[in-house]
């Protein structure tokens, strides 16, 4: 059977070493990160430019693997791109998505708020923790249902990195592993359903 490539997509400020979207680079040569030239204070078009230039070289669809602010950054990308783009993704794995208008999100990116709240036209699962700084689980709720997503939630996950305990996440690359064998189908929510 065919694996597919996942694209990793870390938030500000890059993922560090013990990161699981690292570990997960490391377990398998499929996963390849998706570098930006700005990590701390970017402009979303910038992010979004460079997710679509590495889309458009593609020549088979992919799986992204997303967190924090690249969540927001997939929103933003499929709200712009031309269906023939779409075809490029399987599917979005969208971790702990950050909220640009909370209170907690950091002063210097730009251009990712608002998020938009279009259905994704690809599969993807939202992954939201109950006590996130950097999202509350209501707008997670409400992004999982506008993007047509599968919502699961984690009890005090933080922000589902390395702070809050994630390292090597196993659990998460098993969802990954739904989405890259085209299990999880699109639009599997119509409001944010628990998976």
């Amino acid at each position: 059977m065919l694996v597919l490539p996942v694209l990793v997509l870390p938030g500000l400020g890059n993922s560090g070493p013990d990161h699981w979207q690292t570990e997960w680079e490391r377990r398998d040569p499929q996963c390849r990160r998706l570098l930006q030239d700005e990590w701390d204070n970017p402009d979303c078009a910038a992010w979004v430019a460079r997710l679509d230039a590495e889309l458009a070289q593609r020549d088979a669809p992919v799986v992204l693997a997303a967190h924090s602010a690249a969540c927001p950054l997939i929103a933003h990308w499929a709200a712009g791109a031309n269906a023939r783009a779409h075809t490029a993704l399987q599917g979005a794995l969208l971790v702990a998505p950050s909220d640009p208008a909370g209170p907690n999100y950091p002063k210097g990116p730009t251009g990712f708020n608002p998020v938009p709240r279009r259905r994704l036209p690809f599969a993807s699962i939202v992954v939201a923790s109950t006590n996130d700084p950097y999202v509350e689980l209501v707008r997670a709720r409400e992004y999982a249902g506008c993007w047509g997503s599968t919502l699961v939630v984690l009890e005090n996950a933080g922000h589902i990195n390395v702070a809050s305990g994630f390292g090597p996440w196993p659990e998460g690359f098993g969802l990954l592993a739904r989405l890259r064998a085209g299990s999880e189908t699109a639009y599997a929510a119509t409001s944010g359903g628990m998976a």
